[in-house]
């Protein structure tokens, strides 16, 4: 997220907005007091967190509320895993605030730059065939309604409406305080190995079940997946971590620094996209390592990209996935961007990608200087033709009545919406879209 001259933009700058002003509240009393304020002036108010949604969910054309002043760790129980943690407070921070008291999350995306809250508000979900989004880790949480009043949801109070606000894309509150089911802290022991994709595809559901944690990157133009496969350990165990010298040049130097200068070339000289594919795949990808788990699960992108992100039932995966790959091939597209696939447990939030059903994602990326329009299209329908759900936070192009004949529990949310949200004070363009005015 960025502000200049008083605009501000999402990281993937592909939304922006100028805001009727900026608040920054360092309490939940402060954000009820400027929820109040701008229902009193009729203003529509809406928190934002680090940007990094890239479609129009966090856009605020009213009241912008930055809660990067609400950080930190609220309370954590050892013995219960039990975590609270005030809704600015950034992924990255959380595995510090927690090492004191044994504790990890349970699964993280691979980007922790987000903000709790805004993960939780789009969907963020890491891999890993049994374990959920962050949104299922959520048992407890605490919003400022519409109506200025805070409300409390977790299991003794208004429990009924926590698969509704875990996962409630900014549409029903802000919410303040998130109340998190951690676990003991874990290592992970990990394995990234390049193969054959056509292997790959062929053995994907045994390699996902053989590992907690598993995915795969496929480079366009190549044969090869890079696959990731990891396995819990106590914590207790031995770590093995990357040498930090190694670890640099994987993960700033080839990954971050090199990649970027070669999306830039591949958009000035498009054939050059393919070698390039070829090259990084031969010098990234093969290395075997242990540590804590959110060193293992989480990555440094730092090479701004535009991204849409599908669930298809788990079992629909290979076959969506080869459609991308040969419609690539068939329209000649030099596309820079790997596809990453990965995987996810159903769950029980209402408006999760991966409500009712086990689930795999395939992303699709463009370099941010690119048009994505063309790719992106074409991917969407295949998506949609093999029972896809869009990612909150990514581009797609679905409205209100295609979402609700993906979500079983779509009406259910909207009447949530309607008794805490009746007048849409949190409303925007992007919402409109997706859940109706």
């Amino acid at each position: 997220m960025t502000r200049m001259g008083g605009t501000w933009q999402n990281w993937g700058r592909s939304a922006s907005v100028r805001p009727a002003r900026v608040e920054r509240p360092r309490t939940p009393e402060g954000v009820q007091r400027a929820v109040k304020a701008a229902r009193a002036q009729g203003l529509p108010i809406k928190a934002v967190g680090s940007g990094h949604s890239f479609t129009g969910i966090a856009i605020a054309p009213g009241v912008l509320l930055e809660l990067d002043d609400m950080q930190g760790l609220v309370s954590a129980d050892p013995e219960t895993g039990l975590v609270t943690l005030l809704a600015g407070t950034r992924l990255h921070r959380i595995p510090g605030l927690l090492a004191r008291y044994g504790l990890a999350m349970e699964n993280l995306g691979d980007i922790d730059r987000q903000s709790i809250s805004g993960a939780l508000s789009t969907g963020t979900h890491g891999t890993g065939a049994g374990f959920g989004g962050l949104a299922a880790q959520v048992v407890g949480m605490t919003l400022v309604t519409a109506a200025g009043e805070f409300l409390r949801v977790d299991g003794e109070q208004n429990s009924d409406l926590l698969p509704a606000v875990a996962l409630g894309l900014g549409a029903l509150g802000i919410i303040v305080e998130v109340t998190l089911q951690c676990v003991p802290a874990f290592l992970l022991e990990a394995v990234d190995q390049p193969a054959p994709l056509s292997d790959v595809l062929a053995s994907l559901h045994d390699r996902v079940r053989a590992a907690d944690h598993f995915e795969f990157y496929w480079f366009p133009h190549t044969e090869v997946a890079l696959t990731k496969r990891q396995k819990r350990l106590p914590e207790s165990g031995v770590r093995k971590p990357l040498p930090l010298v190694g670890r640099w040049v994987d993960e700033t130097l080839l990954s971050n620094g090199v990649y970027r200068a070669t999306c830039a070339v591949g958009q000035l000289v498009p054939a050059l996209t393919p070698p390039v594919n070829r090259l990084a795949v031969r010098l990234t990808g093969d290395r075997a390592y242990t540590d804590h788990s959110h060193r293992v699960l989480t990555q440094s992108r730092t090479v701004r990209f535009r991204e849409m992100e599908y669930a298809v039932p788990a079992e629909n995966v290979v076959s969506a996935f080869r459609e991308v790959t040969s419609v690539i091939e068939q329209r000649g597209w030099r596309i820079e961007f790997p596809l990453e696939v990965r995987f996810a447990a159903a769950d029980d939030r209402w408006l999760s990608t991966a409500y009712g059903r086990d689930s795999a994602y395939i992303a699709v990326h463009r370099y941010w200087r690119a048009d994505p329009t063309a790719y992106f299209e074409t991917v969407e329908e295949i998506m949609l033709a093999h029972g896809g759900r869009p990612h909150w936070g990514k581009l797609h192009t679905l409205d209100a009545e295609q979402l609700r004949e993906r979500y079983p529990r779509f009406d259910d949310f909207l009447a949530v919406r309607d008794r805490l949200d009746p007048e849409r004070a949190f409303r925007n363009r992007y919402l409109d879209r997706v859940l109706g005015p």
